[in-house]
């Protein structure tokens, strides 16, 4: 005996849905988001490291900057 159409249209709901709560679940999983991150940026920095020193380098000029207003600023 075959199934009816509504058991057909519930089995292809419940498929569907399953689907989307996969797709959910795996876009929400942090861990493997912080390792396809890490993947992404090691690969980019063996590529290319100069943007990488040269970014990491004005960030540190930023910092250093700031602490030193910090510190120097005259506070009235």
């Amino acid at each position: 005996m075959s199934p009816s159409p509504i058991e057909t249209r519930v089995s292809e709901a419940r498929n569907e849905l399953e689907q989307t709560l996969n797709a959910i679940e795996d876009k929400l999983n942090v861990p493997k988001r912080v390792d396809e991150l890490t993947t992404r940026v090691r690969s980019s920095y063996e590529k290319n490291p100069l943007p990488w020193i040269v970014g990491a380098t004005a960030a540190a000029i930023v910092v250093a900057g700031l602490v030193a207003w910090a510190i120097l600023s005259d506070d009235d």
